[in-house]
């Protein structure tokens, strides 16, 4: 800490990153001081909890950017000027890995175009957590219409909660990086290559929104899906019961009614052939007209439709 603040003062193109641990000591000092920033009121930087920010602050500018790591959204804070760059994060930032390994490659002109660089990396973060997640519906759906699980309901709900995730922590943030770009742009003192820069990073951004709309919308249509597998296996359990009904409530009906002690069926029906006749031929007759009904109807072929698709 003690160089970087020395090189702060001298370098005309420096770039920092400090690692913080992850969780702050009551005895921490604020990261400006220790770097010799007090004048720049910078006593965000570094700090726990801050929200997102996006600001430009005379001739440099401040950012609290979200990032997606190991599937959850941490904060980067960003400070730059136009002879350095500081980025402050606690814990190790793959971003700040992938910024390092495209520096000698994209030879950035100066601090500013690095930043744009790494807010292009951090997108990069909820563009693949998108995509990813995306697959995992996708697949799962597929899964879904082949065999359905009840496992399959809570892995809808987690990439859901994702999606949601997602898209909470990057909209409050774009929102105000493009209010602060656009009104930077129309000022008429921010050169062209800068505004190419914005205009691009504009345009990534609303292209990784559209990569979480995309997922969000995935993950309705799998749980309407679900939901649809649902409905369709409890219709063929109700056709199920209303064949069984059909069968046996005429039956139920009949034995129920010879049950009865009324004085003609006691006095009257005596006979094994009237017995016969009645008690089982009657019953038989009903069930076969009950089974000729069904298997003229639509709800037998349905039934049986219904086992075929299952096979």
């Amino acid at each position: 800490m003690s160089e970087a603040r020395e090189r702060l003062a001298t370098s005309r193109f420096l770039i920092v990153d400090i690692e913080l641990p992850e969780e702050a000591s009551p005895d921490e000092q604020p990261v400006a001081h220790q770097l010799g920033l007090e004048a720049e009121d910078l006593a965000w930087l570094g700090r726990e909890g801050e929200s997102v920010r996006a600001e430009f602050l005379g001739e440099s500018a401040g950012f609290v950017v979200p990032v997606v790591e190991a599937g959850q959204v941490i904060h980067v804070h960003a400070f730059v000027t136009e002879r350095y760059l500081v980025t402050v994060h606690r814990g190790p930032l793959g971003p700040i890995g992938s910024l390092t390994a495209r520096l000698p490659h994209e030879r950035p002109s100066d601090t500013v175009a690095t930043l744009f660089l790494l807010l292009e990396e951090t997108l990069g973060t909820f563009r693949r957590s998108a995509v990813q997640a995306l697959l995992e519906v996708e697949d799962l759906e597929d899964e879904m219409f082949q065999q359905r699980r009840p496992q399959q309901v809570y892995r809808l709900a987690r990439l859901r909660r994702r999606a949601a995730l997602l898209h909470h922590s990057l909209l409050p943030y774009l929102e105000e990086t493009d209010e602060t770009l656009t009104r930077r742009m129309l000022s008429g003192n921010f050169p062209e290559e800068r505004q190419r820069l914005a205009r691009s990073y504009q345009r990534a951004a609303r292209s990784v929104l559209t990569d979480i709309a995309s997922l969000q919308d995935a993950s309705r249509r799998a749980f309407v899906s679900y939901s649809s597998l649902v409905s369709g296996e409890q219709n063929g359990v109700i056709n199920r019961l209303a064949i069984v009904s059909t069968i046996f409530l005429p039956l139920s009906f009949l034995t129920g009614f010879f049950g009865m002690n009324f004085t003609y069926m006691t006095d009257e029906l005596e006979s094994k052939i009237v017995f016969w006749m009645l008690a089982v031929g009657l019953q038989a007759i009903v069930l076969f007209i009950a089974l000729y009904v069904l298997h003229r109807t639509r709800l037998w072929r349905k039934l049986r439709d219904d086992r075929t698709d299952d096979l």
